[in-house]
Parts: C-alpha cells; structure tokens; sequence
C-alpha cells in the first residue's frame, strides 16, 4: 500500500475509535459480601438508572430516590419472585431485555444495572433446569453448568453493548489457600464464571467498608490487593487511589469522563 492509503485508513480506523460510543461509556463489577453498598452506590451513576432487580428488597435502600418519581431510578422488581419448582424469572427477563433492546430503550439510559448476578444467575440455572423437566432438583455436573455458562456469557456481552453504562452487582466468597493457609476472596458465581466474567469488564471494584472509631466507612477497592481482586482501567497514570469514596461520577471526574446525565424520562 501507498503510504497516501495508509495515511487515510489509519485516519479513519483513528475517526471509528473517537465515534465509538463503548468508548465513552463505564461497565463495572461491584462485588462484596451482603450489606456493604453494591446497590446503595447506583445513587451516584449517570442517571437515568433502569434496575433490574433478582434479589428480594434489593431496591429498598433505593427507595428515597425512587420515591420522588422523578424519573431518574427506574426500578423493575418483578424478578425478586422466583418459585423453583415453576421458574419463569429468567425467561420474562431475557423477553423484555431483548424487547427493550430491539426497542431503543437504552438509548434513554444513562446506567443499567443487573442486581445481583447471583440470583440471576441462580434464575438462569433453574430455566435450565425447567427445560431438563427436573425443576427444583440440583443441577447435574455434566449436563446443566456449561449451559448456564453459555448463557451468562452471551447475556452480559450484550448488556456491555447497551449505548449506556452498565453495572453488574455481585457477591465474593472465601477461599482458603492451599498452600499457606491464607483467605483470598473470588467472584460467587459457577466454575471458571468466576475468572472468566471480570475479564469482560473495565472495572472490577469490591466494596470494602472498614471500622473507624467514628463507626463504619463505606469504601471502594479499585486495585488487586491479593486478598481481593479489583482492577480498574480508569486508574491509568495513577488516576485513582487504592481505596475511593464509593460514589461513581466522583471516579468518572478524575478519570476525565462525562459525568452528564440523560434527561428525566418522567
């Protein structure tokens, strides 16, 4: 090739990145354990913030900001209700996700947020399971996991590829080392899920609260301590401390991100 046509196709590949609207977009993984802020810190994402919610009263810590009806948190708690003998949670899920998707919902959203990942995924277990017509029963090692791994996959690949910002919560389990005894904690989820789901995203905090003489302060992991495995993108060139104030335009803001809203849908 000329060096003319190098020129230009590396000005338009140059013009494809700045146009890419992934780029400008934030997807996290906010792990923790239970009642440490995973869903309290939506109150600080680009709004409007659309839920979908599987965990029982997840959204209850929400309800102030809900309450003034004002278009900025949507949330959509049908999911919080599973019967495992006669799972449909997943399936309702996966049809108004792919309606709103086809729909141009998104368009609208400034953050979408998946909460948890373990019930959902537990949602997408039992779909499974339906289909096997052993409901309810526990899941065979051989026959149902990779399904569900599949499943997970393909899923939150497109929820990365909405036109707005997406949080995925979960929650960390311990596991003892081997070798020296020592507790590290892992992403709850199914097998390799737990490796392999954080590479899908740019941000991988874990909500890490500590005990102060002053009571307790609510913080966010941004980088590995090997004890807890978070990462970040954002911290390049040493844009983020280890531990942030868990409040997400705050971490847009120093990473030289937008943090402009959507307007109000209501």
């Amino acid at each position: 090739m000329e060096f003319l046509e190098v020129k230009k196709e590396a000005e338009e590949i140059r013009k494809m990145y700045e146009e890419d609207p992934k780029q400008k977009s934030f997807n996290a993984l906010i792990l923790g354990e239970m009642g440490t802020g995973k869903t309290f810190i939506l109150r600080t994402a680009r709004t409007p913030v659309h839920i979908d919610s599987f965990d029982r009263g997840g959204t209850k810590c929400l309800q102030n900001e809900i309450d003034k009806k004002d278009g900025k948190f949507i949330p959509d708690t049908r999911y919080e209700s599973e019967d495992r003998m006669c799972p449909s949670m997943y399936q309702l899920w996966k049809t108004e996700f792919m309606r709103r998707k086809k729909g141009g919902y998104f368009d609208y959203i400034g953050t979408y947020c998946l909460d948890s990942s373990t019930s959902w995924a537990e949602a997408v277990m039992n779909r499974i399971l339906q289909k096997a017509l052993i409901p309810g029963q526990p899941p065979r090692f051989t026959k149902d996991y990779t399904p569900q791994k599949i499943e997970i996959q393909n899923m939150l690949s497109l929820c990365l590829d909405l036109p707005c910002d997406f949080i995925l919560t979960g929650h960390v389990e311990p596991v003892e080392d081997k070798v020296d005894g020592s507790t590290r904690y892992r992403y709850m989820t199914t097998g390799k899920g737990a490796i392999i789901i954080p590479t899908l995203f740019d941000e991988v905090y874990i909500m890490d609260p500590k005990k102060t003489s002053d009571g307790v302060k609510y913080r966010l992991l941004t980088k590995n301590t090997g004890t807890h495995a978070a990462r970040s993108r954002l911290a390049k060139d040493g844009l983020l401390e280890l531990y942030e104030e868990p409040d997400i335009k705050k971490i847009l803001k120093k990473s030289g991100m937008s943090v402009e809203d959507k307007p109000s849908l209501f």
